[in-house]
């Protein structure tokens, strides 16, 4: 079997069988197969796609075995992971994986770093001084069955073919391809050795999938994905023309968390988090309805079983609980700065991706994968869309390293803030809900 002649035959249309995508997800995981040509099919499936009863179960099963895949089955109860396919103040992983924990279903997480203007949960994650997400899998299996949850990053025995064929695709501009995008999720998301996941596809201008029905095909294409594997999913389409909650960076998104999980916090972060917190105790047979399932989150929210669940996960991971009672011990900015409204209205609209950029602007998100983050940069809204503000009223408060980035954040918030003379209408946050 040749690498080229697989190439050659999906760019002209063919349909690859199971044990030549197995060739190819080996390859990618060994070297065997070179990185051109590895790009060359990438191509080829960005144009040519891959079909999704045929090829694109059989794909992500070769990448899924190309390293190891847990077996959590020994541990008692279901285990369910959410994923979200990123966007701006999106800190959801952080308060809810507690949460579900504290309701009694095991949340193993495998999560990512930001990358461009959307966040990841490991930078939020290790803006907590001491929080270690790179641990051995023996270990986080021992922290899944004893605590309930652990959050950790892609090692090097989890789905290398995703890891090898990630770097080629953001190199050659094959990222947006809705079956390169499912298989690379969930080849690491399967190998966590769970029972089901949870999806939350963003939508709108700070999210990779801007509309609507992109969206759909993408959360519809890895339910009947999994589905197709034997396992459990379900995907929630929500909002991301606005970000989400207050707060945008690391350490201020920690904060933020912690204040969802005292029963405080912005009300849009609470709510998804609850949804979302929905689909997994009804994935992981916690609760038999969406109510009962909603009660239960906000008792563990109410009698601080949830809290108390965070501050477990962040001992056993090696991390500083005392940040959760004093945010002052996070990292905290050597510059602030406030920006404020030019004209009297209503802020009609905040654009999620200009706001993301300002927060790279500032230090704390990345252009490139091996640029540093800055845990203490950030910003947070002092207004959301559709309060009503003054000339003058602060619109951000802008956190730095220094006044160059202070000023290249300030000009792209600048780019995000819209006042208008009457109120915006009011945006739903759960847009759709797909299931198998």
């Amino acid at each position: 079997m040749r690498a080229y002649d697989l190439i050659k035959k999906k760019r002209d249309g063919g349909v690859l069988a199971p044990e030549e995508l197995r060739f190819l997800a080996v390859g990618a995981a060994n070297g065997e197969v070179a990185d051109e040509q590895l790009a060359a099919f990438l191509m080829a499936v960005f144009f040519r796609g891959l079909d999704g009863e045929r090829e694109l179960p059989a794909f992500l099963e070769a990448m899924l075995h190309s390293g190891r895949v847990l077996d959590l089955s020994h541990i008692p109860g279901s285990k369910v992971d959410k994923h979200s396919t990123g966007g701006v103040g999106d800190k959801i992983s952080l308060p809810l994986a507690p949460l579900v924990a504290a309701c009694g279903v095991r949340v193993p997480m495998v999560s990512g770093r930001g990358l461009g203007h959307t966040g990841g949960t490991l930078d939020k994650l290790e803006s907590i001084p001491g929080f270690q997400v790179v641990l051995p899998l023996a270990r986080f299996v021992e922290l899944v069955e004893k605590v309930g949850a652990c959050l950790i990053g892609q090692t090097e025995e989890i789905a290398p073919a995703d890891r090898k064929l990630y770097a080629l695709r953001d190199a050659t501009a094959t990222v947006e391809s809705i079956p390169l995008i499912a298989s690379s999720i969930l080849s690491k998301k399967l190998a966590e050795g769970i029972d089901a996941l949870v999806l939350d596809v963003k939508v709108g201008r700070g999210a990779f999938m801007k509309s609507l029905a992109q969206a759909r095909a993408l959360a519809r294409t890895m339910v009947d994905l999994c589905g197709a594997l034997g396992r459990g999913c379900s995907a929630l389409l929500t909002a991301m023309d606005e970000p989400l909650g207050e707060a945008v960076g690391n350490a201020v998104e920690v904060a933020e968390s912690v204040d969802i999980l005292r029963g405080k916090g912005p009300e849009d972060v609470r709510e998804l988090t609850l949804l979302l917190g929905i689909e997994m105790l009804l994935a992981g047979q916690a609760a038999k309805t969406g109510v009962e399932a909603r009660e239960k989150l906000r008792n563990a929210l109410a009698d601080g079983s949830a809290l108390r669940k965070f501050a477990e996960i962040v001992e056993a991971q090696g991390g500083d609980v005392r940040c959760l009672d004093d945010p002052g011990r996070l990292p905290q900015p050597r510059l602030r700065r406030e920006i404020r409204a030019r004209r009297s209205g209503f802020l009609v609209s905040l654009d999620a991706e200009q706001v993301g950029l300002a927060a790279v602007e500032l230090g704390a998100g990345r252009a490139r994968k091996e640029d540093r983050v800055d845990f203490a940069a950030g910003l947070l809204l002092r207004r959301r869309k559709g309060d009503e503000v003054r000339a003058g009223d602060p619109l951000a408060e802008l956190h730095a390293a220094s006044e160059s980035r202070l000023d290249a954040g300030a000009a792209r918030f600048a780019a995000a803030a819209r006042i208008g003379d009457g109120p915006p209408a009011r945006s739903a946050l759960l847009l759709d809900r797909v299931t198998a």
